[in-house]
């Protein structure tokens, strides 16, 4: 998968969006949360995780966008589904325009079998009903039967890009788990993955202490004492 390490990419696939982005939060960086779309799919094998393959949508014209332009092999939309690298996530602009598809069930079969890790996108899928039997991640916004080429006319392929409100670059690395997805900038990858996994252990050992009957002062966030008390646990727990 691109240049993450088998490490940071298995940390990835077991922390929450929700711990990623207060990592992000930590380091400055506010809007990472991809607003607007869910999980439309129930893959096995933990979070989504990979490299951002960006696709970028402007609003169509109606002498550029007719159903014959599908005849181009070239046309940037599906060549940007034969382009995907193996393990990385198209990510589609569809400036959070819902009255239409960004795609369907063909083209995200094509993305699985050519080996993509996923689809994120701000705008609905069609077949949305096929597609969310899939095992194969999938985060949109929703259903949406009229085809793209009613408001979308597909630009750009790999350039920076906006997609639910957050800047995706490409390469950026997109995780997605139950409550939705974020965008780590590549270079914090690794850190943010590392600090997360930490947060993690902590948080589980702060919630037992909730579950136990502990007030939140000096809990959470914890004081020096509950510290010491969490590298007590985590010893006996040889985590």
């Amino acid at each position: 998968m691109s240049d993450l390490s088998n490490e940071t990419t298995e940390l990835l696939r077991h922390v929450s969006v929700a711990t990623l982005c207060t990592q992000l939060f930590k380091r400055g960086f506010r809007n990472v949360f991809i607003q607007g779309i869910s999980r439309l799919t129930t893959p096995s094998g933990g979070n989504l995780v990979g490299p951002a393959f960006t696709m970028r949508n402007i609003p169509a014209r109606e002498d550029m966008d007719q159903i014959s332009a599908f005849d181009n092999p070239e046309h940037p939309q599906r060549k940007g589904v034969e382009s995907v690298p193996p393990g990385h996530v198209l990510v589609v602009d569809c400036r959070g325009e819902r009255r239409v598809a960004s795609g369907g069930q063909i083209l995200t079969t094509r993305l699985k079998v050519r080996g993509a890790a996923g689809l994120v996108s701000d705008g609905p899928v069609r077949d949305s009903g096929p597609i969310s039997q899939m095992d194969f991640p999938v985060y949109c916004a929703g259903g949406s039967a009229p085809l793209n080429l009613i408001h979308h006319h597909t630009m750009d392929l790999n350039v920076p890009i906006g997609c639910g409100g957050v800047a995706v670059w490409p390469g950026d690395i997109i995780v997605g788990d139950d409550e939705g997805v974020v965008v780590i900038p590549r270079h914090l990858a690794d850190e943010v993955a590392r600090d997360a996994a930490e947060q993690e252990k902590m948080e589980a050992f702060i919630l037992e202490r909730v579950q136990q009957g502990a007030r939140l002062p000096g809990t959470y966030p914890p004081n020096a004492e509950t510290r010491a008390a969490f590298e007590a646990w985590r010893k006996q727990r040889g985590i």
